[in-house]
């Protein structure tokens, strides 16, 4: 058996707090549909710990690694991308954060991986992989790659009662559109709900895989707009957080090994400018759009303009980027920062030559949307416009996903996979 422990605190924020997620929402939070959380699992000396906030960033995340109780190499924090939480990153997406919430999400993160470890007791693991449930959509092609895998870990304790799951899949949590101003992890939030209520007293924790070009089916231009959708409900969160659960509970269950291991490398990610204009032109440009768009589409390209006058004018040297890996047993649970697409985690999954490994995005750090070589062609909001709204001067360069999924590849060849 291997020790392993769990452990969830709360980092729900008031009332009154900006959200994040959608430059059309400028209003702030009234209230809460879920109590937001970090769940932190700590298997041996090694620990991952999930956020219900759209993302960190790379100072913040190696402080809390640097804080915890376990070696700074054997931590990855991630977020589940929710954007119905709160601004958890200071310049990017556009609304200014709070800074004292900030300094208590930091602390609430080091105290969750703290007391996962102190929890931890003799546990057994298994892990097995759910059939696709189907949920998933490219948003930018109506038959483009979706990532469909479903990996489910469970651990058992001595008696051999599941205490703690682990879960994984990869769409986009944005179920509920810029017209929401509860807090809620989104449809994460159901899929724990029904793990856990089918396995009383257990913890759930959801991995959030690369969802860059994956949601439910609508585009990303869709979102630009403060209007009620019925397919952009709770209860369509609830539906497909509960089908997302079923499909986990299937997994078959293969025991993994006592042992545990983990690695690291960092590797730096240069920008590329593709805005043909000056800066100066392009905020003329949006602000004249602005007077006759409607609030939603006035908002964004209120971003824009601050974006063209102030970042768009800064240099964008290379992004130091962490790529980190855990081996659970011979289990993979992998880290990359950012969004990325569909495609470079299957590249992965079949390098590894197995479909059950853990591939978490928004790993230590989300800098924004990191689109394969392939997708620079089709350009669109992922490739050309979301680095404004992330605080970015210039898109990922080309290639970048591509040396991400490289290095991911081999660290996953160090360990054997």
């Amino acid at each position: 058996m291997i020790p392993a422990g769990v452990a969830t605190v709360d980092i729900t924020p008031p009332p009154g707090l900006a959200m994040s997620g959608f430059a059309a929402r400028t209003a702030a939070a009234t209230g809460a549909h879920d109590r937001l959380t970090v769940r932190a699992l700590a298997v041996g000396d090694t620990a991952i710990a999930v956020a219900d906030v759209i993302g960190l960033q790379a100072d913040m995340s190696a402080r809390i690694r640097s804080r915890c109780r376990l070696p700074d190499t054997n931590v990855i924090v991630s977020a589940t991308h929710t954007h119905g939480g709160p601004v958890s990153m200071s310049d990017r997406l556009s609304i200014a954060a709070d800074a004292a919430y900030l300094e208590q999400f930091e602390d609430a993160c080091v105290e969750a991986i703290d007391l996962a470890v102190a929890r931890r007791r003799p546990a057994m693991m298994t892990v097995g992989l759910g059939p696709d449930p189907e949920v998933g959509r490219n948003r930018r092609h109506p038959d483009g790659p979706v990532d469909g895998a479903v990996p489910l870990l469970r651990i058992r304790d001595e008696a051999g009662n599941i205490f703690a799951l682990m879960v994984g899949y990869a769409c986009h949590p944005v179920v509920l559109g810029a017209d929401n101003r509860l807090w809620t992890a989104d449809y994460p939030h159901f899929v724990r709900t029904a793990l856990e209520a089918a396995h009383p007293g257990a913890t759930a924790v959801f991995v959030t895989g690369c969802v860059g070009d994956v949601n439910t089916g609508h585009s990303a231009q869709a979102s630009v707009s403060l209007s009620a959708n019925p397919e952009r409900s709770f209860a369509a969160a609830e539906r497909i957080g509960g089908r997302i659960a079923a499909v986990a509970l299937r997994a078959p269950e293969i025991r993994l090994a006592d042992h545990t291991a983990a690695r690291e490398a960092t590797l730096e990610l240069p920008f590329e400018r593709r805005e043909r204009e000056r800066p100066a032109m392009l905020a003329e440009t949006w602000r004249r759009q602005c007077a006759d768009a409607d609030p939603a589409r006035a908002a964004l390209l209120r971003c824009w303009v601050e974006w063209a006058e102030t970042i768009a004018r800064q240099s964008a040297p290379p992004l130091p980027a962490r790529v980190s890996l855990l081996d659970w047993g011979g289990l993979p649970v992998l880290g990359l920062p950012g969004e990325i697409f569909a495609s470079t985690a299957l590249s992965i999954r079949a390098a590894a030559g197995r479909r059950d490994i853990f591939i978490t995005g928004f790993a230590e750090d989300n800098p924004g949307y990191i689109p394969p070589l392939e997708e620079y062609a089709f350009g669109g909001y992922e490739v050309d416009e979301a680095h404004r709204y992330y605080g970015q001067a210039a898109t990922f360069a080309p290639g970048c996903a591509e040396r991400l999924a490289e290095t991911a590849r081999l660290l996953l060849a160090e360990r054997g996979a």
